[in-house]
């Protein structure tokens, strides 16, 4: 278990100590269940009050907190606690990970694969013929790497991540469990007889640097060509992304979304979960889609918000919601107008 004392954190996120420099912890904890021993955070003002009663040891707050009361627990102080915490994170986990080097028995390396240095290979991993590999790589159990693959620097496959055939992955990138990269496109061609042909997929996945992608995602393989996964993107748990489709820059996608074949979305789009798109279309930079919308049309306005199904801009998807939702008394009204119609033309 690593530990660390104020000082030495508060120099990882250029922080300023107020208190004991000298304490100690090892663990992390949320502000309203940390114990002695252990470091938390402050950065929004409702969990103000747990402040005052964790028994954390540390706690990382924003240079701007004035006091209310006296508290045991040493502060660090920085511009932004969340981002501070988020950077503390990061570092402890690439502590964590430098320990691990070297090939772990029984795994299964290619004589004709390439590794760089500071690898790791856990047990029962498997690399394929012709795959090059960069430094600082670690690659955990159950990893299958399929033959010509090439791998960037400080990349990390977690547990049963699989990337088939001549796929390209570049550096700080991180898989998580289960996700599948470069798995054949949904390509089925309709025959005479009304059964289905598959269409051979021979094209191959690349993701760019600085992506992170989550548990059990899948990234389908182009037909011909390339599924691109642009630098900076961040995939959800559970994200299907079809073949062809390109992934603009910084772009991030929540959990169970889907985007269909040769859909192109732009960079900066945010995608809430259980949003989808069809395919063969288009999304403007800087997109936000709310969650569970459903976009059936090319989305050209760029910075805009949309929602619903058939997705529309925001506020035109309000007015729909309101009209649905006078739906009844609309009806009512109608009926009643047809009686009172019927009635006249009696009189008449």
């Amino acid at each position: 278990m690593l530990e660390f004392s104020a000082q030495q954190i508060a120099l990882m996120i250029q922080g300023k100590v107020e208190g004991d420099a000298s304490a100690t912890v090892s663990q992390f904890g949320k502000i309203e269940e940390a114990k002695k021993g252990e470091i938390s955070f402050l950065a929004n003002p409702k969990y103000e009050d747990y402040l005052y009663q964790t028994e954390a040891s540390i706690i990382i707050v924003n240079e701007t907190l004035e006091l209310k009361k006296q508290i045991s627990a040493t502060l660090i102080r920085v511009p932004d606690a969340y981002a501070a915490f988020a950077t503390l994170l990061t570092k402890y986990q690439e502590l964590k990970t430098e320990s691990l080097s070297g090939v772990q028995t029984p795994s299964y390396i290619a004589s004709s694969a390439k590794l760089g240095e500071q690898h790791f290979v856990a047990a029962f991993a498997y690399i394929g013929e012709k795959v090059c590999i960069g430094n600082n790589v670690k690659i955990f159990s159950n990893v299958v790497i399929g033959d010509n693959v090439n791998i960037g620097n400080n990349v990390i496959l977690n547990p049963g991540v699989i990337i088939y055939s001549d796929c390209v992955l570049g550096n700080n990138i991180t898989i998580h469990a289960g996700a599948i990269i470069g798995s054949d496109g949904f390509g089925f061609a309709p025959t005479s007889d009304g059964s289905y042909k598959k269409v051979p997929q021979l094209g191959n996945v690349i993701i760019e640097d600085h992506v992170e992608i989550g548990a059990n995602t899948t990234i389908d393989r182009a037909t011909i060509g390339s599924t691109i996964i642009r630098k900076g993107v961040k995939l959800d748990n559970l994200v299907q992304v079809a073949h062809n489709v390109e992934v603009g820059e910084h772009t991030v996608i929540a959990a169970q979304s889907g985007l269909s074949g040769s859909t192109k979305m732009g960079k900066g789009v945010m995608m809430g979960g259980q949003a989808g798109t069809a395919g063969h279309l288009s999304v403007a930079d800087g997109v936000k889609i709310a969650a569970r919308s459903g976009i059936t049309k090319s989305i050209t306005n760029a910075n805009s918000t949309i929602t619903g199904f058939p997705a529309a801009e925001h506020s035109t998807a309000l007015r729909s919601q309101i009209h649905l939702k006078n739906l009844p008394n609309l009806e009512k009204r109608v009926k009643e107008l047809e009686i009172l119609v019927a009635q006249l033309s009696q009189k008449g």
